[in-house]
């Protein structure tokens, strides 16, 4: 997962994907120093770091001084918007040690506190700076044209220029965007409130297990619902939902609240919808959105396909949605990080000398956090601070998933270093429409890799299991995700209400729907339709329509890569060499991919039914 700051101060602190963010339950670690990372080289010590924070705090307010003389000549201009850029910097190296330090240690009072005072700096820099687009805006785009000839330095500030013209329809009065800056931190705490609710307030049941106790929060969950024993997994999943079901209310109301939020702002900022005012942000069109859940619906017979595959490799009587998480070929290999670095170092090959050489200049340059460790978060992530190799954040264990989600992060690390190498501070940086497709992309490439290098029936349909299970979770489950989002906020902008209960019955309908359950393909026992309330990315609407638009994106340059054909690679590098410098739709377009159309979808789908094809022959 690629965590950008805009993430956190949306209100979604540390809410890392797959599992939703939880204490690690594992025993202290003597790692090697090397897979520990060294935050020194962003702060020497914590009072380093408070005193740059207190710095920037007193110098913010210096920018509400500049007010007034944006549109006075070119260098004003260009002197404002450098400013501005400068404290970004700052607050963004500030927010990577924060955010860091309560990565691998959240139990920590003083990580917690330090997390706070960022979001009110955030808060702060948000508000000295919300004059500036309306005064921007109000220059026209003749004159702005005119100054940035008259001044080539304005050039590192061309995309800020022309994303703050296109938005002055929607921008708001200076004092109304004044105001609805200062309440950033305010409209984000409904997943504060959420994240307290789950990780520190609910009572979270016991299951034994090989007659030791489990804790079923959401991290023993996910650990549960693979169990190969399907008892367990069935008691894993009535126990854990029975309990989420008993907060059914509450998470309700804070769902609710998150989404009148994003359709008040839309009515706010004259958007037709809140999923365009969402996708407004990132320039991506609505049809990207609207053509990705039409294609998933289309394509539901081969995620029933896949289904009925899974049923029969298991051996089961029938399907319930409790057999969806189980392996379907087990595997004791081993990976640990060396391995796994080595490995991906030569699954990458197909992407060249250049990508390779900087791919091991990273590895060796200990900005991983790469073992579970007591007080330690789930899940992984990859942040970064420009002209610094990334920091990418493991919680490895050593299995095959462990390996591909080492390639994934990097892959985000990758993204970043070529992004920087090419453009200056104020591009570097790309929206979340592209974030993922980097990482995926190198998933593409390392199973493939894996299953060429398979030496036994086994070990290659384990590898193409692991390929569909991927294909079906990056693309088919996060579109259902996008569709209830869809769902919620239509709902909201028709003036219905939304509780609890209404989100347990829309998200019914679609666990039916995608899984087959009119037709006898799977049975959705009616508790489990609580999972809505288990999804921390719904704090963030319109996030996760991303994971499976880069997953489509993936397939598409994953496959043309490995064929060879003329062009492919650079083509693809090109786009992560982009950085946030074209608008990413365009960006996508250039490179030969147009995710407005179906057939980049269809790739996917089609690679799914193959690989079935391939399994079923294995296996058979």
């Amino acid at each position: 997962m690629f965590l950008g700051r805009h993430l956190a101060f949306a209100g979604l602190a540390l809410a890392l994907l797959a599992p939703p963010a939880e204490a690690q339950q594992a025993p202290p670690t003597t790692a090697d120093p090397r897979l520990v990372w060294d935050l020194t080289r962003l702060f020497p010590t914590d009072a380093a770091w408070d005193a740059e924070r207190l710095a920037l705090s007193a110098e913010l307010p210096k920018l509400a001084s500049l007010k007034g003389t944006l549109g006075r000549d070119a260098a004003a201009l260009r002197h404002a918007l450098d400013q501005f850029s400068n404290a970004d910097q700052r607050l963004n190296r500030l927010w990577v040690y924060a955010s860091t330090q309560v990565s691998t240690d959240n139990g920590q009072g003083r990580n917690q506190e330090r997390m706070g005072l960022m979001s009110a700096l955030w808060g702060q820099f948000s508000s000295a700076r919300a004059w500036a687009d309306p005064e921007i805006q109000a220059m026209g785009a003749d004159k702005i044209a005119g100054f940035q000839a008259a001044e080539p330095a304005l050039a590192r500030h061309a995309t800020r220029l022309r994303q703050t013209l296109q938005r002055a329809q929607h921008t708001l009065a200076p004092e109304a965007e004044f105001a609805l800056a200062t309440m950033a931190p305010v409209m984000g705490s409904f997943s504060n409130m959420r994240e307290l609710l789950i990780n520190a307030d609910i009572g979270w049941p016991t299951l034994s297990v090989d007659g030791q106790p489990v804790r079923l929060s959401d991290t023993g969950y996910v650990q549960m619902r693979a169990h190969p024993d399907r008892a367990i997994r069935k008691q894993a999943f009535d126990l854990f939902w029975k309990t989420y079901g008993q907060y059914e209310n509450t998470l309700g109301a804070l769902l609710a609240q998150r989404v009148q939020a994003g359709v008040l702002n839309a009515r706010l900022r004259k958007y037709p919808s809140a999923v365009a005012a969402s996708l407004s942000s990132s320039e991506v069109p609505e049809a990207v959105l609207r053509m990705l859940v039409a294609e998933a619906n289309k394509g539901l017979p081969t995620l029933h396909r896949y289904f009925r595959l899974r049923q029969k490799m298991l051996k089961l009587p029938d399907l319930h949605y409790h057999d969806i998480y189980p392996d379907l070929v087990t595997s004791t290999q081993r990976y640990p990080v060396e391995a796994s670095s080595r490995i991906t170092m030569t699954a990458m090959k197909p992407l060249g000398d250049e990508y390779q050489g900087e791919l091991e200049i990273a590895l060796g340059a200990r900005t991983m956090h790469a073992l579970p460790s007591p007080g330690k978060r789930g899940g992984a992530y990859a942040t970064s601070v420009y002209g610094m190799t990334p920091y990418i954040f493991l919680n490895h264990a050593d299995n095959f998933q462990s390996l591909v989600t080492f390639a994934h992060e990097w892959g985000h690390g990758m993204h970043s270093v070529l992004a920087q190498r090419s453009q200056p501070p104020e591009t570097a940086g790309y929206p979340l429409f592209l974030a993922e497709i980097a990482s995926t992309t190198n998933e593409v490439l390392l199973t493939d890799h894996m299953a060429k290098q398979a030496i036994s029936r086994d070990e290659k349909v384990f590898v193409l299991s692991q390929v569909l299970e991927r294909l079906r979770a990056a693309f088919f489950r996060q579109t259902m995700f996008a569709e209830f989002e869809l769902l919620a906020h239509d709902a909201q902008q028709r003036g219905e209400a939304l509780s609890g209960k209404r989100f347990t019955q829309m998200y019914c309908g679609l666990l039916r729907k995608y899984h087959g359950a009119d037709t006898g393909v799977m049975t959705i026992d009616p508790q489990y339709c609580q999972e809505w309330a288990y999804i921390p990315h719904f704090h963030r609407p319109f996030y996760v329509y991303a994971y499976a638009t880069s997953a489509t994106a993936a397939q598409f340059f994953g496959e043309r890569i490995l064929e060879g054909k003329p062009g492919a690679r650079e083509a693809y590098l090109g786009v992560l060499k982009a950085g946030g410098s074209v608008p990413p739709h365009e960006l996508l377009k250039s490179a030969g991919l147009d995710l407005t159309t179906a057939e980049p979808y269809q790739v996917l789908i089609k690679r799914m039914d193959v690989v079935m094809d391939e399994v079923e022959k294995l296996i058979e």
